[in-house]
């Protein structure tokens, strides 16, 4: 049986910060030694009345867990002698009674757990409060997310609508076209007699008629240009004319707009001698609009059209002295379908499209339109735009630099007559290292086929008033010629004529950039099959160098991901094998360069590495990347068929051993 504890208050003494007790489980004190009695402790009273309010939990867990297995440094908040103070006990059972002896901790001690506390209590508190802030941060996300989603279902339905919007009007005004010219045609026939004489109430009559189908068929007609304007399908027909010499004819065509009656006169003031090069029709139909709607707009007075010549710039300015326009009208008129409300505008005929064709036809012809109005004194329209138009520049430069073959770059003849497709071309064919040979015509494609041979030709079948099937076929009957691969790219699905013709390939328009790329990497003749080998092991280098021996592939080496890098854009090989983990790198890094540049984007990878993937990362791989193999099962065999499987898949067709010897 365990005894009690006994001592002395000597012996306290010297442990002055010690006590001892013995407890029943419910915390009722049935002994204590002198130093606790000084502390105000005594028999038959309750512990539990001398923990500090609030931390009465701490001595149930104690006595708890010390009526079943020793416990030590548990610390309980007691009052003792009327002062709070930190006591650690270390308790046993005894006998069914719990035996505790206790040290006062130190109040700096003590007050640096109470400190801690409050500061785990902070934490925990701040905790809380962050979670819930995540709780809040994560619900907003969604939101945002729910929102963009929203935002771009919205502009989904934006560009459909757009689209049907712009089919719609396309298909319906060619369908109306038709009748209408059928209508125009008759009255015209009518009019003129032909199958006899009209009374006078039938020539009104017809002529109402005849007049009524010529403003439909120009609201039409203006729709159509919009609807093109809109889309981006108004391709810029530029050319070199006199400014005199246009503006004689824009005077001719207006004089027939002019009322009988003299009540107003159509001024054009001596145009300034000068050529330019721009799309002549265009800027035709704006000058027409404008006129027009000067004209319909005065009453009496005049309509003048002056233009002069600053800062190589043509301002041509079309003034009335018609109603005139609000300043809060005057954006208002440049919108589609818009008519300011007005007795003389009630009168006047039209759709509301003259004014907004007029300002997109301009801004495509790279000027602007300017409004100066006043109302009840009148109208100044000043059209402002280059004297030549920016893609003819751009072109001339281009048709320059073709003049002079760069050796280090694979030339492509481009047969296009739409500039701003040509323009695409250069860019990201330039960017993947060829050169761009324009050509607008078939002849002068011709005269660049005398001059240096392409790589490839790169064939709209749809140029304008040109004869390129003819000119296709002639490229494959020729002995010089027909071994250069003809790309047709057109927006008509003439693949069957194409091939039939001798076409290497037949692409509709909009074409893939990558697509392009690869297969004109491919034709570039000369060389057989480059091979990168990004890897920092020296001995796996070898080994593959190894592997390649008798191949006919070129073995192109980098010891670290930068140069590899380097080494792809500068040699644009055909395959990289490319290790997974290089010194301060991993194949994610290089990939994510490598797919960057457009030079060297289409270039097939294999990864080949001997650690063992996560599923994640294999899975990340294997979206941007021709193969994965294991270093530690690599055979020639293996390297060989997965390199030939990436370069069946880029499209491109080995030379057999031998042929790049004594090659050009």
């Amino acid at each position: 049986m365990h005894q009690l504890p006994t001592t002395t208050g000597s012996a306290f003494d010297a442990l002055s910060r010690e006590l001892a007790l013995v407890v029943a489980r419910d915390g009722r004190i049935e002994w204590v030694d002198a130093r606790a009695e000084r502390h105000g402790l005594a028999p038959a009273s309750d512990l539990g009345a001398s923990v500090v309010p609030g931390c009465e939990d701490k001595l149930t867990d104690l006595l708890r867990r010390a009526a079943e297995e020793p416990v030590s440094a548990w610390e309980v908040p007691l009052v003792l002698a009327g002062k709070p103070v930190t006591v650690s006990f270390a308790a046993q059972p005894v006998d069914g009674r719990i035996a505790l002896l206790g040290s006062l901790l130190p109040q700096d001690y003590a007050d640096s757990i109470r400190e801690a506390d409050r500061a785990v209590h902070e934490i925990v508190t701040l905790n809380r409060q962050l979670a819930r802030q995540k709780i809040r941060l994560e619900e907003s996300n969604n939101a945002i997310k729910a929102l963009h989603t929203e935002l771009e279902q919205h502009a989904d339905r934006l560009r459909t609508s757009a689209e049907i919007k712009s089919r719609l009007v396309a298909g319906v005004s060619h369908e109306f076209r038709t009748p209408l010219h059928s209508i125009l045609g008759l009255s015209r026939l009518l009019l003129s007699g032909s199958d006899g004489p009209l009374n006078d109430e039938q020539q009104t009559q017809v002529a109402f008629i005849r007049d009524s189908a010529e403003e439909l068929s120009r609201m039409i007609n203006d729709m159509l240009d919009l609807s093109r304007l809109d889309a981006g399908n108004a391709p810029i027909r530029a050319a070199r004319f006199a400014l005199r010499d246009f503006w004689s004819a824009l005077r001719g065509t207006m004089r027939p707009l002019v009322r009988d009656d003299g009540a107003v006169a159509l001024v054009f003031e001596p145009a300034p001698d000068v050529e330019l090069e721009t799309d002549q029709g265009k800027l035709a139909q704006i000058l027409r609009n404008l006129i027009a709607n000067a004209l319909k707009f005065t009453e009496r007075g005049v309509v003048r059209v002056s233009a002069v010549v600053a800062d190589d710039e043509l301002r041509v300015v079309v003034e009335d002295s018609g109603i005139g326009i609000a300043a809060a009208d005057q954006a208002r008129v440049f919108e589609e379908f818009v008519q300011i409300d007005g007795a003389l505008q009630r009168r006047a005929t039209g759709t509301g499209l003259g004014l907004p064709l007029a300002k997109k036809l301009a801004e495509a012809l790279g000027g602007r339109i300017e409004l100066d109005s006043t109302p009840g004194v009148g109208s100044t329209f000043t059209v402002s735009l280059p004297l030549e138009h920016a893609e003819i520049d751009a072109f001339r430069k281009l048709e320059i630099a073709a003049q002079t073959p760069d050796p280090s770059r694979a030339p492509v003849l481009v047969v296009e007559d739409d500039r701003s497709a040509v323009f695409v071309y250069e860019r990201y064919l330039a960017m993947a290292g060829f050169q761009v040979l324009p050509a607008r015509t078939t002849d002068d494609a011709r005269t660049l086929l005398q001059q240096v041979r392409p790589s490839a030709i790169l064939l709209d079948v749809m140029l304008e008033r040109e004869d390129t099937w003819n000119f296709l076929a002639d490229i494959k009957r020729d002995p010089a010629t027909r071994d250069i691969p003809v790309l047709v790219c057109t927006v008509m699905n003439r693949e069957s004529r194409a091939r039939a013709l001798g076409a290497d390939e037949f692409w509709l328009k909009p074409i893939d950039e990558d697509k392009l790329i690869r297969k004109l990497q491919t034709l570039a003749a000369g060389r057989s099959a480059k091979v990168l080998v990004v890897d920092d092991e020296p001995a796996a280098r070898y080994l593959i160098k190894k592997f390649l021996e008798a191949t006919p592939y070129k073995l192109l080496e980098a010891a670290d991901g930068l140069t590899g890098v380097q080494l792809a854009r500068s040699e644009r090989p055909d395959v990289i094998l490319l290790d997974f983990l290089l010194e301060n790198m991993t194949a994610f890094d290089v990939i994510d360069q490598l797919k960057a540049d457009p030079r060297t984007r289409p270039i097939p990878v294999i990864i080949v590495t001997s650690h063992a993937l996560p599923v994640e990362e294999r899975r990340r791989l294997a979206e941007s990347t021709e193969a994965i193999l294991s270093k530690e099962h690599l055979s020639r065999e293996l390297a060989i068929n997965r390199i030939r499987d990436a370069l069946r898949h880029a499209g491109i067709r080995e030379r057999p051993p031998g042929s790049e010897r004594g090659g050009t």
